[in-house]
């Protein structure tokens, strides 16, 4: 199908939603002002959607706030059930929700798919981790005394996602929140709103009531300096850069909210000399280049050891060849274009950067010849610490590849930044695999796999990474206060 007819069939399915959803209503923008939302492999316009600002936030605040009281107060086994009712909706419409964000985001539709039964597995797991939330008992030093621990759900959550993964982001987020009893506002990015707003009908479908889940979205920094400033907003979780991250935590101070930060990498993938180059060609490829290199997780510095340096660079350089570019709806397309123009040009002036300074590009290194966002999937080699490939976030298909000597030498490099999200190494080596592990100051470490991401496992980063964890058991630790109990004169 083509893009327009897929529009068609969305429309009439009723999950293609152009107002936001606040208080179980759709609504539009009180001054009527709307934002345009583009397919970036097109440029195509799929719809507009409201650009809200202070006043509708405000009213999505206290209607989360008004719809605590009841949602808090229903069992872990009531939430499960509506939780998994919502779960088996998103799956049900896996093949329309996929094609929405192949339409607003670009990547292919093959990866679109896998990301709604990604984003929707948190779901599921939290339907059933919600149940599991439990206190615990103190033994008490005097003996009419009885000390014990509530979980209870920390309130209002506001939460602030990114583009690049328009539904998985937001799920990863609202499940726990929403399982542990919490209600919640979401502002997904402008530029991929679509999925967002699909979930949100798909729950009412499910059940969920009204208040409890909200989504809004336009002038961001309106809608997050309301959330910021409100007292009924309990917590602050934003997926995004490192620089809006610290803005939201400087803000959460006044009022004091919990704050969880999914920020920016700079991921290092180490391959030792002793590694399958295989495996590490293979693992390297799925680190660099899913989602067009557009995510925090990216391999963006691979780190070769001198004596199997040239066999990885031919091995990897032959493997990225073999990358598809085009629009997310084409036979066999692996890569889609980059979100925006200003995505295209900071990865351009990376790589010129990069040449500039004495780089050599084995593969791409400019735009595609498609044309809008799309770029040349690239390697560029005898990169450098001192280039910007390896000082900041790339977010796009160039691999910057670095020759190193010594174990020693590469953590070193490998550590020597303000990120610490993400990290790979490739070796055959056990003892070295523990080593290295341990000395990385990374919060997720990949050894042999360049695909590290399950909602059963927890995600975040250290130093400027951000602050708590996403998915697993200690996802719902960051949605829920602890309270101490101290029962006394039981000596009767």
């Amino acid at each position: 199908m083509d893009a327009k007819s897929i529009v068609c069939k969305l429309q009439s399915s009723g999950l293609l939603r152009s107002q936001a959803f606040i208080g179980g209503k759709w609504t539009d923008a009180y001054d009527g002002k709307t934002v345009k939302v583009f397919n970036p492999a097109t440029g195509d316009l799929i719809t507009e959607v409201p650009c809200m600002g202070t006043k509708e936030t405000n009213d999505a605040i206290s209607s989360a706030y008004d719809a605590f009281r009841a949602w808090s107060k229903l069992t872990a086994a009531e939430r499960s059930r509506i939780l998994r009712k919502w779960y088996d909706l998103l799956m049900a419409h896996k093949e329309d929700l996929a094609q929405l964000i192949t339409l607003e985001q670009g990547k292919p539709l093959k990866d679109s798919t896998g990301e709604v039964a990604y984003g929707a597995s948190y779901i599921e797991y939290y339907a059933e981790e919600g149940k599991r939330a439990y206190g615990d008992i103190i033994p008490a030093p005097l003996p009419d005394r009885r000390l014990f621990i509530l979980k209870q759900p920390v309130g209002v959550v506001g939460a602030i996602t990114p583009w690049n993964f328009p539904l998985a982001m937001i799920t990863r987020k609202v499940g726990p929140a929403l399982a542990c009893g919490c209600t919640i506002v979401v502002k997904p990015s402008e530029f991929t709103p679509l999925a967002a707003l699909a979930a949100a009908e798909l729950s009412v479908r499910a059940g969920i009531p009204p208040g409890v889940l909200n989504v809004i979205m336009g002038d961001a920094p309106a809608i997050g300096e309301a959330l910021l400033a409100s007292t009924q907003v309990r917590q602050i979780t934003f997926t995004g850069s490192t620089a809006v991250g610290k803005k939201l935590m400087a803000g959460s101070a006044p009022t004091v909210k919990k704050v969880s930060l999914e920020l920016g990498g700079n991921a290092p993938c180490i391959v030792f000399d002793d590694a399958d180059v295989d495996v590490a060609v293979k693992g390297a490829l799925a680190a660099k280049f899913r989602n067009t290199g557009q995510t925090c997780v990216c391999a963006n510095r691979i780190f070769v050891q001198e004596g199997i340096y040239e066999k990885f660079a031919d091995a990897f350089t032959k493997g990225v060849q073999k990358l598809k570019i085009g629009e997310g709806f084409g036979e066999g397309v692996v890569l889609g274009p980059l979100i925006n123009d200003a995505a295209l040009h900071k990865v351009e002036t990376f790589v010129e950067d990069a040449i500039s300074k004495g780089a050599k590009v084995l593969l791409g290194g400019k735009r595609h010849s498609l044309g809008r966002t799309f770029y040349e999937p690239s390697v560029i080699a005898n990169v450098t610490g001192e280039m910007s490939l390896a000082r900041e976030e790339i977010f796009g298909p160039v691999a910057a590849l670095l020759p190193f000597k010594t174990e020693e030498e590469v953590i070193q490099r490998a550590n020597d930044t303000n990120a610490g999200l993400a990290a790979y190494v490739f070796t055959e080596n056990m003892q070295r695999s523990w080593r290295v592990t341990e000395a990385l100051e990374y919060g997720i470490v990949g050894v042999n796999e360049g695909l590290v991401n399950t909602e059963v496992a927890p995600f975040g980063g250290v130093k400027q990474s951000g602050l708590g964890r996403e998915g697993s058991k200690y996802g719902m630790e960051e949605y829920m206060e602890m309270k101490y109990v101290c029962l006394g004169n039981l000596s009767a």
